[in-house]
């Protein structure tokens, strides 16, 4: 199927957080059910609200399941709560959604210090096991950055290789690259074609640490195209703009109608689920359909 599809990250503005956590000094496995519960619920609430609005894009939120790849976390959530993740899974695939995962940027594989990657190695199967409980097939990706050690790319790429190798099939099966301003799209193409993964495309992050000098962006998304499989799903790819008066690389309030629509011109007709990484999440969203729906009716 053609044509560009967007959605958001995480926090729908007008609901209750499907994060909310604690501190871990007051981590009990009581608590820690009822977190779960009322994560679940909210999620089941932002999802049933995107289906009314016609999302079909989002992104879940890591902290759903509280302290979920920390050992404090003994519970076997998955278990416990199977028929939740059933009920919420359910109305995922009925909706034709497609969800994915954004460990924070503390999950560094390439990491030089041996606990932050493997942190980072239990982290990335809590994603997998987060999207396996809601019935979720490998098409639902965990989208993460290359990390530490742009200064010295060769050695980071080897460290980087050596986490990959100790993740289980099921995580190492949905992880997706991402360019930043660290790892330009250039050599995260070349990590990707290493480890067979696809690549996301941030336009954002591009245009802060630009590649292939004199290609269009939709160039750029071809490219990084070439790298998705049909066992992968649709092309995912990520738009924001730079937050004015904020440090470099901070994300703008709200959509830029201006950029998203020379954004849209390069690329209406391919097939791209596109997340929106803005403050007001789906307030933008509905202001990028509304563009979506005018240029098809134009």
């Amino acid at each position: 199927m053609g044509g560009l599809r967007v959605g958001y990250a995480c926090v729908n503005t007008q609901l209750p957080s499907s994060a909310r956590t604690l501190r871990l000094a007051n981590v009990t496995p009581e608590r820690l059910r009822k977190l779960i519960a009322a994560n679940l619920e909210a999620l089941e609430a932002i999802l049933g609200w995107n289906e009314r609005h016609g999302v079909e894009v989002f992104r879940l939120t890591s902290n759903l399941i509280p302290f979920g790849s920390h050992a404090a976390n003994e519970l076997l959530w998955w278990e416990e709560f199977a028929r939740r993740f059933e009920e919420v899974g359910g109305l995922i695939l009925r909706a034709g959604m497609r969800l994915s995962t954004h460990p924070g940027q503390c999950t560094v594989l390439s990491s030089s210090r041996p606990e932050v990657a493997a942190a980072a190695v239990a982290e990335l199967e809590y994603h997998d096991r987060l999207l396996s409980a809601l019935g979720l097939d490998r098409s639902h990706k965990i989208v993460l950055h290359v990390g530490s050690g742009a200064g010295d790319p060769k050695t980071a790429v080897d460290r980087f290789l050596s986490g990959f190798a100790r993740l289980s099939p099921g995580a190492a099966g949905r992880l997706v690259l991402e360019n930043d301003e660290r790892w330009p799209l250039a050599p995260v193409l070349a990590l990707a074609a290493r480890v067979r993964l696809p690549v996301v495309f941030d336009v954002f992050h591009h245009r802060l640490a630009a590649s292939f000098d004199g290609l269009a962006v939709r160039d750029l998304v071809l490219r990084a195209g070439d790298t998705w499989h049909r066992r992968d799903g649709r092309q995912e790819v990520h738009f924001s703009t730079q937050a004015p008066g904020k440090r470099p690389g901070a994300h703008a309030e709200t959509l830029d109608t201006s950029e998203f629509t020379r954004f849209v011109d390069e690329v209406y007709d391919l097939p791209l689920d596109c997340v929106l990484e803005v403050k007001d999440k789906e307030r933008s969203v509905l202001t990028a359909h509304e563009l979506l729906r005018r240029r098809t009716c134009a």
